[in-house]
């Protein structure tokens, strides 16, 4: 009996430590699209990491770093920190990434253990992008970069530094971890839409991401025989479901356990479930860490728990960090800032309301636009010609990237307004994108327009548009490609005039608009089957193909052409306000407050709202519904006729 006893007894335990064996817990900190935002904002020089409960900002790399070790404090399981992507451009640490890799630098501090790439990261060019990982190789390293569906040229040699980069080891496609005998394979990769924002990647090109995950994820289980995958997509989600890849991703790709995304700025309270696959995403610009723990048993991986940590003034910064961090400012005012008479955190001017950005006409998309106007008017506008003067700017809300809040004290520091326009770089590889102007025809101008009527519907909130120098209407319900249906040239100040925007008008308008918006005006007939063509042409209206002529001199006087960067209009824009009381700053005008009404909405189906001026467009597409109404008439007719017929033969006698 005793033996018996002791055999149950002893089953029972070897049982139980089976079980415990075969549960474990994984644990994934993980953040994305932090676009060097490693201060805390809006603000920045409301930001204080040292203190707690003293300021109304966000964000900050030193608080997301304390996040990490409290995170990892509080669990005695393996734990993993990842990041989904685009971690790089948006606020002026980006402007010494290629010589000091700040970011990766300051990751890799943070305990950082693998990373993807975002379209951003590519914004620099190949050979930017090169030049960071070689960068960050050489100061002390990075985190584990996994990359695995750039295709390079075999024509160019423009991406030859950025593949031998690639062939070095500083981004592999893939990775394999162990942890308490549990083998993990990590890869990434980037979504159509992230590729397709990415103008600046060429000649690299990127391979299908349903078709590469499926290779990643047959050499991770078959060769490498992990027993958990994880895949860092810098894809992202939606709500249709059509468009939302990440999620088009787990439905097409078996044995993808955690997809960790990045690129939508989603922020996700609890995972996507797909199948089996768990979707997390953290929001944007280190505003929230996401915490995810898994339970891993008998090869399987489940959901134990997730939460979504707001990073805010409630949690201490790590000061070793951001001593770190503050020590780059020092070269950011040297190398960049002081040949343009700034410094980081001088203010230039000072406002009493927020200015944001919105998928609507914004009081900050307004004055941007409008800095553009006149900004190259300042440098490159002859009086003597009147046909030189930039009538109308454009921008897009793809390239404004933060909000300007008046903060604590109203303060607008060179660092807050860099932020909010911080992208790119210019065809001459200097950091920033450079204004460029042209001249349009003003049907031209009118199917500039159209990409907010009819693109951007369908693409997002990244092809809104912001304009100046002129205001216009249109009506949603309207043939798509034909629904703009007034415009007016002028200002607020100068008051507006009717544009006649037929064919027949071949009057040449001068427009401004960055690098980066010029090069999607001059595509978008390809996007749009030839619809909305745009040409751009010179001062006597002949069509230039190459962009880079366009580019404004910010001083002719030199060798070349000096690019005139947009950031620098921005400030000098708000520089040139007059201070309204009396403090000594220049103050945002009040015209700025709300809408002026530059775009308008009228939503109708009025058959002369719906037909009213419409061009070629509508009148292929009016003449198709005719024709069909016509058919179907007939058809009605040819049916009656067929029944009255068979009626009348019934009816007769035999």
């Amino acid at each position: 009996m005793k033996v018996l006893r002791l055999s149950v007894f002893l089953a029972v335990l070897f049982w139980s430590a089976n079980l415990f064996a075969a549960e474990k817990i994984i644990s994934i900190i993980h953040t994305n699209d932090l676009h060097s935002h490693l201060l805390g904002f809006s603000p920045n020089i409301d930001y204080r990491p040292d203190m707690i409960g003293n300021d109304g900002t966000q964000g900050g790399w030193a608080r997301v770093a304390s996040v990490i070790k409290q995170e990892k404090g509080k669990r005695n399981n393996p734990v993993l920190v990842l990041d989904g992507g685009d971690f790089l451009m948006g606020s002026l640490f980006h402007m010494i990434a290629r010589e000091e890799a700040v970011e990766l630098q300051v990751m890799k501090d943070m305990g950082y253990d693998v990373l993807t790439l975002g379209n951003h990261e590519f914004d620099l060019k190949p050979k930017g992008l090169a030049r960071i990982l070689h960068a960050a190789a050489a100061k002390g390293g990075m985190p584990a970069i996994v990359f695995s569906n750039a295709i390079f040229s075999q024509e160019s040699d423009r991406d030859d530094a950025l593949e031998e980069a690639f062939n070095r080891g500083l981004v592999k496609p893939y990775i394999i971890m162990e942890k308490e005998g549990i083998k993990i394979g990590i890869f990434g990769l980037m979504g159509k839409d992230a590729a397709e924002k990415a103008p600046f990647a060429s000649p690299v090109k990127f391979r299908d991401p349903v078709e590469i995950a499926k290779e990643m994820v047959k050499v991770l289980r078959e060769k490498e025989k992990v027993d958990m995958v994880i895949c860092l997509s810098h894809s992202g989600v939606s709500k249709k479901k059509s468009r939302s890849e990440d999620e088009v991703l787990a439905k097409g790709v078996e044995g993808i356990d955690v997809i960790v995304g990045g690129h939508s700025h989603t922020k996700l309270e609890k995972p996507i479930v797909v199948n089996s696959t768990l979707i997390i995403q953290a929001g944007v610009y280190g505003k929230w860490v996401g915490v995810l723990d898994l339970l891993w048993e008998k090869g399987k991986v489940q959901l134990k728990n997730y939460q979504l940590i707001e990073v805010d003034d409630k949690i201490p910064g790590d000061m070793t960090l951001q001593k770190k961090i503050e020590s780059f400012i020092g070269t950011i005012d040297r190398d960049v800032l002081k040949p343009v008479n700034l410094s980081f955190r001088k203010v230039i001017g000072q406002t009493a309301f927020d200015l944001r950005i919105e998928e609507d006409e914004s009081n900050l998309g307004n004055l941007i636009a409008d800095s553009i106007r006149w900004y190259v008017n300042r440098h490159d506008y002859d009086p003597k010609d009147p046909i030189t003067k930039v009538v109308v700017a454009i921008e897009s809300n793809g390239v404004i990237r933060d909000d300007l809040l008046r903060g604590k004290t109203g303060a607008l520091a060179v660092s807050d307004v860099f932020r909010s326009i911080p992208l790119g770089i210019g065809m001459d590889d200097t950091m920033a994108y450079p204004l460029i102007s042209c001249y349009l025809y003003a049907s031209e101008i009118k199917k500039a327009l159209e990409i907010l009527t009819s693109v951007y519907p369908f693409k997002g909130s990244s092809y809104f548009l912001q304009v100046s120098g002129l205001k216009f209407t249109y009506n949603p319900r309207r043939v798509i490609f034909d629904r703009v249906t007034h415009i007016w040239l002028g200002s607020e100040e100068e008051g507006y005039v009717p544009l006649e925007y037929s064919e027949s008008n071949k009057n040449l308008y001068r427009i401004a608009t960055n690098i980066y918006n010029a090069t999607f005006l001059k595509i978008v007939g390809k996007y749009t089957y030839q619809i909305l063509n745009i040409v751009p042409k010179d001062r006597h209206g002949i069509p230039v193909a190459d962009l880079t002529a366009f580019r404004v001199d910010a001083d002719k006087n030199q060798p070349g052409i000096q690019e005139l960067k947009e950031w620098i209009g921005v400030m000098e824009y708000i520089k040139s306000f007059a201070d309204t009381n009396g403090d000594g700053l220049p103050d945002i005008p009040e015209k700025y407050r709300g809408k002026l009404g530059r775009i308008v909405m009228e939503a109708s189906w009025n058959p002369f709202a719906f037909l009213s001026r419409g061009t070629m467009v509508t009148w292929v597409a009016f003449s198709v519904v005719v024709v069909i109404f016509l058919v179907l008439i007939l058809m009605v007719r040819f049916i009656v006729k067929k029944v009255r017929r068979r009626r009348l033969k019934i009816s007769l006698p035999n």
